[in-house]
């Protein structure tokens, strides 16, 4: 099951991709940090490069 729809994605402004690629990365991390795996303040110091990473691969689509 898709989390979001590419298409709704692929036609977005520049600032909604990124709010988006954010919000995936935020709801990875908190399932990393409530595993008790590692640290929130840790996760939260990759969150940029974690969004990259989102946007990177739906830009690959």
């Amino acid at each position: 099951m898709a989390i979001l729809d590419p298409v709704k994605y692929n036609n977005g402004a520049a600032s909604d991709k990124r709010s988006i690629a954010v919000s995936a990365a935020l709801e990875l991390i908190l399932t990393k940090a409530s595993s008790g795996d590692t640290s929130l303040v840790r996760e939260l110091d990759h969150l940029s490069a974690y969004a990259d990473k989102i946007q990177a691969a739906l830009k690959s689509e």
